[in-house]
C-alpha cells in the first residue's frame, strides 16, 4: 500500500493539524483507530444487545482520526430506531472497512518516511 492508494474516505489533514504533523503520535492514534475498530467491529450487529455503544465508539474513534462518513454513519446507526438498524450497520462496517484501507496506506506511507530518515 503507497499513498496512491487512499481513497479520500479520511482526512488525514485533520489529523496533521490534530498532532501537529507529529508522526510517532499520528501512527499511535491511527494504530488506537484500528484496534477499536477490531474490538467493536463484532458488536456492530443487532443480534448483539451492544450494538448501539459499538456504534458509539466508533463514531468518536472515526471523529479522532478525520474518518468523517464513518463518523456520520456510526451516528445515525446510534441514534436510529430499531428498526432499520441492520441497514444502518452495514452501512457502518462498509464506512469503516473504507477508512481501515486508507488507514492502513497512510500508516505504510508513515513507515518508510521513518526508514527514510
Amino acid at each position: 500500500m503507497a499513498l496512491r492508494d487512499l481513497t479520500g474516505v479520511v482526512d488525514f489533514g485533520h489529523l496533521e493539524a490534530y498532532t501537529l504533523n507529529d508522526a510517532v503520535i499520528m501512527e499511535e492514534v491511527l494504530r488506537i483507530f484500528q484496534q477499536q475498530c477490531e474490538l467493536w467491529a463484532p458488536l456492530l450487529t443487532t443480534q448483539h444487545t451492544g450494538w448501539r455503544d459499538a456504534a458509539h465508539t466508533i463514531k468518536g474513534a472515526a471523529a479522532g482520526v478525520g474518518a468523517g462518513l464513518l463518523a456520520a454513519a456510526a451516528e445515525a446507526a446510534e441514534r436510529g430506531d430499531a428498526e432499520g438498524a441492520d441497514f444502518r450497520l452495514d452501512k457502518v462496517r462498509s464506512a469503516m472497512n473504507a477508512a481501515q484501507h486508507d488507514v492502513a496506506a497512510y500508516l505504510h506511507e508513515l513507515q518508510l518516511r521513518s526508514l527514510r530518515g
